[in-house]
């Protein structure tokens, strides 16, 4: 590992700035999270914490898709059926919940809130009010008695109209509602230029429905409680109180949002309450009873000791079996539920007739080490979970290879499309001949391999598509990256996946978690119900070895003869922001031969001195100056287009018209609606590491200036740091911070659901 000198040339006076934005909580106003996702590495974004970026909304978040161009349709088209295809598998999931009939059994000796909480709901299930599901503690998961219908294939046509309702997918408001609304935001003193956001999000009437509930205005992306209370008295005036009811509902499901940027399925009773105090809530238990009373949260109860015997009937009062209580959004419990009993299914189902065992075991005999264990396992199961390194990748690749050999109809999917050419390169390698699969004709020049990206097979646009059933026409699934799979989208997959059919889940579980709610991977590793193979293969080099090293907390000194790593010191961050543009432009193309086009810049926040938004300006600055005339881009920019929350795509900008603006995204033409280009669209020379996992570079330059030294964990710095292929600069400014937090900062913890529920599984060694 060696240190670059202090440069010679004066450098730029360097401030410091306010602390960085944290990953996935720093969404201004108008601005859907983008990839940069919460947890591990940033302050999390807890029901109390504070946005130093949060300030009055300001910009319109329209939803429709402008301009007749056939890029865009295609690719509004795939995001749009993405969404439409979660929304119909949560109607799908809420059927069944309301099929399952019969009292709650668990929780008859609650006292005290719980006893409280559930009696809320009970009192509301005459129907007099929205019936409020209560979660009971949860039975083994099983594959339900009668099969539930499967999600169906949607069209583009059907996604493109935005029929139905479900989070994060809504319909185009009707230019009458928005002006409608827009009178009453005017009326309240709030900007008028939320208008389309607040007529999307609360529908037919929602004039009406802010009118009379001005706290509504909360279900706005980046709205904050106070900005909230400042319309509502402007609307309310005598009538404004702070223990209104309304408003306790809305902040507490506001809370709950929060909470799920950070990566948590639900919330303990005793943060809600407390956060809910902070907030200004005088009576923070009758604000949650409130929210479950209306249907807009569930109340659970989870066994603290799942496989501890319930309670006898005559045991003394007071032995009652040790429970938390838990509220949460009913998006994501129906995506933990679901996700539980399809695993189950995939565990307890007999894998298709596929070939013989002896078939199997001549295909594990001819592979290496844990290649062949994976194999077997993969032969004996419906779920296996491989963990490993970006070396390990070989052995999926050999799993693929032996599948398809034997007639499977087998597939790859990965977080993001740099994985996808990448893994689809190494299934190009001299042993890998016969997974090739016909070539994509949407994808001119994309690799002919049975490898997709999650969305795009989820959506369709990519992958063996539906079979009649809607299931995946497919007999085996793997999954990579799969610790960037969060618990919705994971339970997509799941539900989607036939009979009979096989699922590995490969991943290095060292890195940053999802972006969106859930630690899916990481639980599944925990309770232990199903098959665990652990790949034996290092990454190589100076750079494997340092990451692996971080990976079990010990930053170490590594021999690097190639300058493989090197050590850049700053001292503030306007100097780390000028030996960064140095890097990328001059000295990592000129020592190390890998273009500015191949470096990529990761630092921990979108804000802050030394963030993405500053360091981004610089390097356009340097390698792409303009004007940026059209809405702060240029033809020639590189950027990161983020078409649905936590994923992100790069990209170039090659123009703009009436329609937006045009991008190349993966080799095929985008067109980004003008008033969805703040929102999704941002310059890509510098990502923060949630939004450039699942990716790597020739290059990497990893920036730490001094106040990012809060936002420092071990997953961040293993994230960051293993993004490098080739070359790895780090412009350190932290000082003992780094060392520190690989050492001490482990990934921040996230409230789930899904360990209670996978509990009652036999547990299985791998």
């Amino acid at each position: 590992m060696s240190t670059e000198p202090e440069p010679t040339e004066k450098t730029e006076p360097g401030t410091r700035g306010d602390a960085p934005e944290p990953e996935g909580t720093g969404v201004a106003p108008g601005r859907e999270p983008d990839g940069a996702g919460a947890g591990e590495g940033v302050r999390e974004a807890s029901p109390d914490g504070e946005d130093a970026d949060a300030e009055p909304a300001a910009a319109e978040d329209g939803d429709s898709g402008g301009g007749d161009a056939e890029g865009a349709a295609k690719q509004l088209s795939e995001a749009e059926a993405e969404l439409a295809a979660q929304r119909i598998e949560r109607e799908r999931i809420a059927r069944r919940k309301a099929e399952k009939q019969g009292p709650v059994k668990s929780g008859t000796k609650l006292s005290g809130k719980a006893a409280d909480l559930l009696a809320a709901v009970r009192a509301v299930e005459s129907g007099a009010k929205p019936v409020a599901a209560v979660f009971s503690e949860p039975e083994p998961p099983r594959r339900p008695a009668q099969e539930p219908a499967r999600p169906r294939p949607v069209s583009a046509e059907a996604a493109a109209s935005g029929s139905g309702s479900a989070a994060g997918s809504v319909g185009v408001p009707v230019p009458e509602t928005v002006e409608a609304v827009r009178r009453v935001l005017a009326e309240g003193g709030a900007p008028e230029a939320l208008a389309a956001q607040v007529a999307a999000a609360l529908g037919e009437g929602a004039d009406d429905g802010l009118r009379s509930d001005p706290w509504q205005l909360l279900r706005v992306v980046g709205v904050r409680p106070e900005q909230a209370d400042g319309f509502a008295r402007a609307l309310l005036g005598a009538d404004c109180a702070p223990d209104d009811e309304r408003r306790g509902r809305a902040v507490t499901v506001w809370l709950l949002e929060q909470a799920a940027l950070a990566g948590h399925t639900a919330l303990e009773m005793p943060a809600l309450t407390t956060a809910l105090a902070q907030r200004g809530v005088p009576d923070a238990d009758a604000a949650v009873q409130s929210t479950i009373a209306e249907a807009e949260a569930l109340v659970f109860q989870d066994a603290l000791d799942p496989a501890a015997p319930e309670p006898a009937e005559d045991d003394e009062e007071g032995a009652e079996r040790p429970v938390r209580i838990l509220v949460g959004l009913e998006r994501y419990a129906l995506a933990e539920e679901s996700l539980a009993d399809g695993l189950a299914r995939l565990i307890n189902s007999v894998p298709k007739e596929d070939g013989s065992a002896e078939d199997w075991e001549r295909a594990a005999a001819s592979a290496k080490g844990s290649a062949a264990e994976l194999i077997r396992a993969v032969a004996a199961g419906g779920l296996v979970l491989h963990t490993g390194g970006e070396a390990s990748l070989t052995e999926p690749a050999a799993l693929l290879a032996a599948a398809r050999g034997l007639g499977l109809r087998a597939w790859a999917a990965t977080h993001g499309p740099l994985g996808r050419d990448r893994f689809g390169a190494l299934l190009s390698g001299p042993d890998q001949h016969d997974t090739a699969a016909p070539a994509d004709p949407d994808r001119p020049g994309g690799p002919a391999h049975p490898v997709a990206t999650v969305a795009g097979l989820l959506s369709g646009a990519e992958g063996p598509g539906r079979d009649t059933d809607g299931t995946f026409d497919l007999d085996l699934l793997v999954v990579l990256d799969a610790p960037q799979l969060d618990v919705e989208t994971a339970a997509l997959l799941v539900e989607s996946l036939p009979d009979g059919a096989r699922l590995v889940l490969c991943g290095d579980p060292a890195v940053l978690w999802s972006a969106g709610p859930g630690r899916v991977f990481a639980d599944l590793l925990a309770a232990r119900i199903c098959p665990q193979i652990a790949s034996r293969r290092p990454d190589p080099g100076p750079l494997g070895e340092l990451v692996s090293g971080i990976g079990i907390g010990e930053l170490n000194q590594v021999e690097a003869p190639g300058k493989e790593v090197v050590i850049v010191p700053v001292r503030d961050a306007g100097e780390a922001v000028h030996r960064t543009v140095q890097l990328v432009a001059d000295s990592v193309p000129r020592a190390i031969g890998v273009p500015a086009e191949e470096t990529q810049v990761i630092t921990p926040g979108h804000g802050g001195a030394a963030g993405t938004r500053v360091l981004n300006a610089a390097l356009k600055e340097r390698l792409n100056p303009g004007p940026g005339r059209f809405g702060g881009f240029d033809p020639g920019d590189r950027v990161a287009y983020s078409p649905a929350p936590g994923r992100t795509l790069p990209g170039q900008v090659v123009g703009a018209g009436a329609d937006g603006l045009h991008l190349i995204c993966d080799g095929v033409p985008v067109v980004v609606p003008k008033e969805r280009v703040e929102q999704s669209v941002r310059h890509g020379w510098a990502l923060t590491a949630h939004q450039a996992v699942g990716g790597r570079w020739p290059a990497a330059v990893v920036v730490l200036p001094g106040d990012a030294a809060q936002a420092l964990s071990r997953p961040w710095v293993y994230t960051a740091f293993g993004r490098a292929d080739r070359h790895l600069s780090v412009v350190h400014g932290v000082e003992q911070a780094l060392a520190r937090a690989v050492a001490e900062v482990p990934a921040k913890p996230r409230t789930t659901r899904l360990p209670t529920l996978l509990a009652t599984q036999s547990p299985t060694s791998g």
